[in-house]
């Protein structure tokens, strides 16, 4: 259900404004936790203003903008929950965000923006000084949208995965805080590959290869090379490496634990599962769509973002 607000904010910029013959819907979504940072909704609702847009924003983040932080923002509406709909989303935060505004759009595919106020920003290819820059290319027609492949959970046996069973970085299987190492027996397309002792095993996509995968030796994957990645965390063995698989596989995983117990994270959501639960990882039936703008590219926002070749000396 939309929630009218009116309340108004000015703001004067240069950009020339492109006339539509019907209006742009946009969703907006944000970090909660960043104070300052969350100041930059102004300057992009105002910039579509003057596009004569639809502005909607998200329960959560409209309620710390204008309670926690009290500011006063004019948009048309609010929503909660899926029940939303956009011709363009805008997630206004690092990539945490970004991860969690895929997760709200699930199978809805609409475009997502990444306009980074967080750290890295590896998905969220906006800064804010572009946001002016960004907004005028996306009236003007002046961009692409990649597909980027997304995984799904599914389990048998014992437990439930909480909440969406979609990820567009990675699932992992992890022991839990003070457990010992975990085994996981692993198959693919129901063939035996091995049984990792490690404390987990995360399974990537393309676009989560440069994140916590990475961060456990696994390899760089370029989007669109149609791969899942196996990456072991902290394994017993100096002799395991990551596997890399065809994204239409079936991996199945069983866990053996001493605690008789692990931990399923969803792009970073847990969830606790007994042992004897069976999990499968397989592709999506839909993708996840991020808005591409011509002088960002894959390869030169890598060189940018792992600082390659940079010159400490």
């Amino acid at each position: 259900m939309y929630i009218c607000n009116c309340k108004c904010t000015h703001f004067l910029f240069n950009s020339k404004i492109i006339m539509q013959k019907d209006k742009i819907r946009f969703a907006i979504f944000g970090n909660e936790y960043q104070a300052k940072k969350s100041q930059a909704v102004f300057k992009i609702i105002a910039i579509l203003q003057q596009y004569e847009a639809e502005i909607y924003m998200d329960k959560p983040f409209y309620d710390f903008v204008t309670g926690g932080q009290r500011m006063d923002v004019n948009v048309d509406g609010v929503f909660t929950g899926d029940d939303f709909t956009a011709d363009f989303a805008i997630s206004m935060g690092g990539d945490g965000t970004l991860l969690k505004t895929a997760s709200r759009i699930g199978d809805k595919e609409i475009p997502i923006i990444g306009v980074n106020i967080g750290r890295l920003g590896f998905l969220a290819g906006v800064n804010p000084s572009e946001i002016e820059q960004a907004m005028a290319a996306i009236f003007e027609g002046r961009y692409d949208v990649r597909e980027h492949s997304v995984i799904k959970i599914e389990t048998s046996g014992g437990d439930s995965v909480e909440g969406s069973p979609f990820a567009l970085n990675d699932i992992a299987l992890l022991k839990r805080d003070h457990a010992s190492m975990i085994s996981i027996r692993a198959s693919v397309d129901d063939e035996y590959v091995m049984t990792y002792q490690a404390d987990g095993l995360i399974v990537t996509t393309p676009t989560g290869s440069t994140a916590y995968s990475l961060s456990n030796g696994g390899p760089i994957i370029a989007p669109g090379t149609g791969t899942l990645c196996l990456t072991a965390v902290a394994p017993h063995s100096l002799n395991v490496r990551p596997i890399v698989v065809p994204d239409t596989s079936v991996v199945t995983l069983k866990v053996e634990s001493r605690s008789h117990s692990f931990l399923a994270a969803v792009d970073g959501r847990s969830t606790s599962l007994h042992e004897g639960t069976v999990v499968r990882i397989s592709k999506a039936p839909f993708t996840t769509r991020i808005v591409r703008f011509a002088h960002r590219h894959y390869f030169s926002t890598l060189r940018d973002k792992m600082m390659w070749g940079l010159d400490q000396r």
